[in-house]
């Protein structure tokens, strides 16, 4: 993986120390970078590069740089890497491994949008799906949207629930080699859902999370009724989750890393020392601090510094 980052200087004044970190999936290939046009325009000099990743893997590489500005880095790089298939994150070295995870579920730590699954056992995905689509594009109000859902499953029966689990809702690739890796150094992993607790239950104690929230769907006699508990979480509650987190462990919102893919994700985005966007809205991917548009979750460890070698893989 050729990088040419320039030659090592010793760090400048007025600069700070920052980390560019690189991922591509397995099957990417190697790649070729050249940050020294880059890196020459916004005053910025290359330090020395360090491999992440291990043989037969997703290639991933950290490149340490000083620069004056942590903005005018990122706009840089996005422009040298703008046409090739890579994810990368631009951070200042101090703090980037993270104390505090936040991530969304439908979409992000699974496979599939599980009110939309449910829609399908009634009949409904089409209609639901393009709802669901619309309030992740943040064209319509999460809250309203969810109620006008939950409301065409009225008369569902629940052991719909448990099969839509079991036959549709899968980890995505990376996602429990996260969680347990930041929970064995010490990290404080929630699962925040705009969806329902009879998922994240399952979804949080099969990827190892320590907590959970999400909405409750009310039932009667074996059936949906059609409604959702209040108050309703959302985008707020999201947030408000974010701070209570941080708040109960002490744990600064700088050291704190949030990912998700919808607009309802977003302001916790943006609050989290680290706002990553993950297969993400374009009101999401425009907003975060970086982007997984192609390797998988693990390349959150990557961002964070982790190794391969320290990756805990079952």
């Amino acid at each position: 993986m050729p990088l040419a980052v320039g030659p090592a200087i010793s760090q400048m004044r007025g600069s700070m120390e920052l980390v560019l970190t690189l991922v591509t999936p397995p099957d990417a290939g190697a790649f070729k970078v050249s940050l020294g046009e880059a890196f020459a325009t916004i005053g910025a000099k290359g330090k020395e590069s360090r491999v992440l990743s291990g043989a037969d893997m997703d290639m991933a590489m950290d490149v340490f740089f000083d620069a004056p500005d942590v903005a005018q880095a990122k706009a840089a790089i996005a422009n040298v890497l703008a046409d090739q298939q890579i994810d990368w994150c631009v951070q200042p070295v101090k703090g980037r491994r993270k104390r505090l995870l936040l991530a969304d579920m439908d979409s992000t730590i699974i496979n599939v949008e599980c009110l939309d699954e449910l829609a399908d056992f009634a009949g409904l995905k089409a209609e639901i799906s393009a709802i669901t689509e619309r309030a992740m594009r943040g064209e319509l109000e999460f809250e309203g949207a969810l109620r006008e859902r939950v409301g065409m499953l009225k008369g569902l029966p629940i052991s719909a629930l448990q099969e839509a689990y079991d036959q549709r809702v899968r980890l995505n690739p990376g996602a429990r080699t996260l969680i347990r890796t930041m929970v064995s150094n010490g990290a404080r992993c929630a699962l925040v859902s705009g969806g329902f607790t009879f998922f994240t239950s399952r979804v949080a104690q099969a990827a190892g999370f320590h907590t959970n929230r999400a909405n409750t769907l009310i039932e009667a006699d074996g059936v949906l009724t059609g409604q959702v508990g209040e108050p309703i979480l959302g985008k707020a509650a999201k947030l408000a989750a974010l701070h209570e987190e941080a708040g109960l462990f002490g744990i600064p919102l700088e050291l704190a890393i949030a990912i998700g893919d919808g607009a309802n994700d977003l302001a916790m985005i943006e609050a989290a020392g680290l706002g990553v966007a993950y297969r993400a809205k374009p009101v999401v991917a425009a907003q975060a601090d970086a982007k997984i548009d192609y390797a998988d979750l693990t390349a959150l460890l990557y961002f964070q510094g982790y190794g391969a070698d320290q990756f805990i893989i079952d």
